[in-house]
């Protein structure tokens, strides 16, 4: 399965981060698995966002949604994506990682990598993410990638996130 041709792939020290194909979303939403995932990929997130892709073609473009691709193993151990396009110069990010790769670091390291993309953009001024207060390791990985609270989310019960400009 290709990546669209005008996505260049991200690369962080143990992950790459590449486009989602229409092929892999139709799998995902079909409850399909591929060879090339990890063993409890997807999880409950990406059977939410997979069929949303086919809606939103921007999401596949070079500032949509990716999957994490561990370099030591080949496996996709995660996504990640910007809900592309950006509202008033704000793009929200919203990650998740599979169960059996959680507590290795690799959220922070591609939630930094992509908010570094995002602010590539010229109409992204901020980056930002939800989280509920009760998911206190959500919570660490937006910490840890350098995001700060700033109050009340959009969403009910949940906390706003915004990462520094760069």
């Amino acid at each position: 399965m290709t990546t669209p041709p005008d996505v260049a792939d991200l690369r962080t020290e143990r992950l790459v981060l590449r486009a989602w194909t229409a092929a892999e979303a139709a799998a995902v939403t079909e409850g399909s698995r591929l060879g090339d995932w990890a063993e409890d990929f997807p999880a409950e997130g990406e059977q939410a966002i997979a069929p949303l892709i086919a809606a939103k073609p921007e999401w596949l473009g070079p500032f949509g949604h990716r999957l994490m691709v561990e370099r030591g193993s080949g496996l996709v151990v995660g996504a990640l994506g910007l809900f592309w396009p950006p509202s008033g110069g704000e793009v929200e990010l919203g990650y998740g990682v599979a169960v059996s790769r959680r507590g290795l670091g690799y959220a922070p390291e591609a939630v930094r990598a992509l908010t570094a993309h995002a602010y590539t953009a010229p109409e992204v001024d901020l980056v930002f993410a939800h989280v509920e207060p009760t998911n206190p390791a959500s919570i660490r990985v937006l910490e840890k990638a350098g995001f700060a609270p700033v109050g009340p989310g959009s969403e009910e019960g949940t906390i706003r996130y915004d990462a520094p400009g760069v």
